[in-house]
């Protein structure tokens, strides 16, 4: 008794790749790991402006991680030191160790890199 089986390429490659294939499950999967780390490295409530999605693009399915805090580039770049000023009043005001504190200019320090997502993707593989 022979068996025979016949694989036809086109359609095995097309339902690996479907929407809802194994391929996308997989890339779901493995996308919101990666974005629940990137919530955990997150700085202050940052992590709550993580998403993720899953995206068909000329070259097949593609896992975005995005975060769209207004601060983000700030974060994972760094800043340099810089002067501060009131926009609108003629004094900024606040809290220094419970006190309030008026200044007219404040210099402010800069701040380091985080790049939290590129940890979060090293660190999701």
């Amino acid at each position: 008794m022979s068996a025979e089986v016949h694989v036809d390429q086109g359609r095995l490659a097309r339902l690996l790749r479907a929407r809802g294939g194994l391929a996308e499950r997989s890339l779901a999967k493995r996308t919101a790991r990666v974005a629940d780390i990137a919530r955990r490295e997150a700085p202050g409530r940052m992590g709550a402006f993580v998403d993720w999605k899953v995206v068909s693009g000329p070259t097949g399915l593609t896992g975005v991680i995005v975060c769209d805090h207004p601060a983000v580039h700030y974060v994972i770049n760094g800043t340099r030191p810089h002067l501060i000023r009131p926009r609108r009043k003629k004094v900024l005001r606040f809290e220094v160790g419970g006190r309030e504190v008026f200044t007219k200019l404040v210099r402010h320090p800069g701040t380091k890199a985080n790049d939290f997502l590129g940890k979060a993707l090293v660190q999701g593989r």
